[in-house]
């Protein structure tokens, strides 16, 4: 198996990354990001950095118009409005820093971490068919691997050997450790191929603990990345399908955020 890595800037689309950032918002962020880096131990078990990246996540964009939680065995969802009702915008999967084994990593794409993604996302979209699904993470909160969900969908879904093994499992009533075996082995394959945006926050650390405002715009692509309007593919201004004015200003004030004007 080969994966295919981005970097944030080739990710992001190219008229949101030109789109300005007010300075209170980029502030912002460095404040609460400069508070997960101090808050982050390396040795800390998963529950404690799910509890971190949500309240990070929350607090930076989403606690006023996006539901951040655990929901059934997935790690954490972000759902695509305020209510646990609303539908799954991006699963999350997080690994402690020591769990080596199951992460993902570039030399070990093949891991625990994305046959989990492959299990939550083939739910959602076969057993559940939901079809709101946006972007799939597997992170330890250093090392983050963000699939788009269009990827799942042209290399994972309409896999015939990987949804007949899907299959295969809901009609035998297999466990989710079998799931994962065989998983592995059918994208031990050199032919196999996934992309993903692939960045570490503490790439960003000096920008982020330092007062110089000149280098702040060094934290403009992780602030985009982890946006709502990346993660959950929002409309935003210089967007060419956005939304009518009216209605989408309405949007960016729901979800705190401005349209910027030279």
């Amino acid at each position: 198996m080969q994966l295919n890595l981005l970097t944030s800037k080739q990710a992001i689309n190219k008229a949101y990354l030109r789109e300005k950032v007010n300075r209170a918002d980029i502030e912002q962020f460095k404040t609460r990001f400069a508070d997960l880096l101090n808050k982050i131990n390396d040795k800390a078990d998963e529950e404690h950095l799910k509890s971190l990246i949500a309240d990070f996540l929350k607090f930076s964009w989403y606690k006023d118009a996006f539901q951040i939680n655990p929901i059934g065995k997935n790690d954490l969802v972000i759902h695509t409005g305020k209510l646990p009702s609303d539908p799954v915008g991006v699963i999350l999967e997080v690994k402690s820093a020591v769990n080596k084994t199951e992460m993902i990593s570039t030399a070990k794409p093949n891991a625990k971490a994305l046959h989990e993604l492959i299990l939550y996302y083939l739910d959602e979209r076969i057993t559940k068919n939901k079809h709101e699904i946006k972007q799939l993470i597997a992170t330890n909160i250093f090392e983050w691997f963000v699939f788009d969900a269009n990827e799942f969908d042209k290399k994972i879904y309409r896999n015939a050997n990987i949804k007949k093994l899907y299959e295969q499992k809901k009609a035998d009533h297999k466990d989710n450790p079998w799931f994962y075996e065989e998983i592995k082995k059918l994208l031990d394959d050199k032919d196999f191929s996934l992309e993903a945006t692939y960045f570490d926050i503490r790439h960003y650390k000096i920008p982020a603990k330092n007062s110089i405002s000149d280098e702040d715009a060094n934290l403009i692509p992780l602030y985009k990345i982890l946006s709502p309007v990346h993660l959950l593919k929002l409309p935003f201004a210089n967007d060419s399908n956005s939304l009518q004015p009216k209605f989408y200003s309405e949007l960016l004030h729901l979800i705190g955020l401005y349209e910027y004007k030279e």
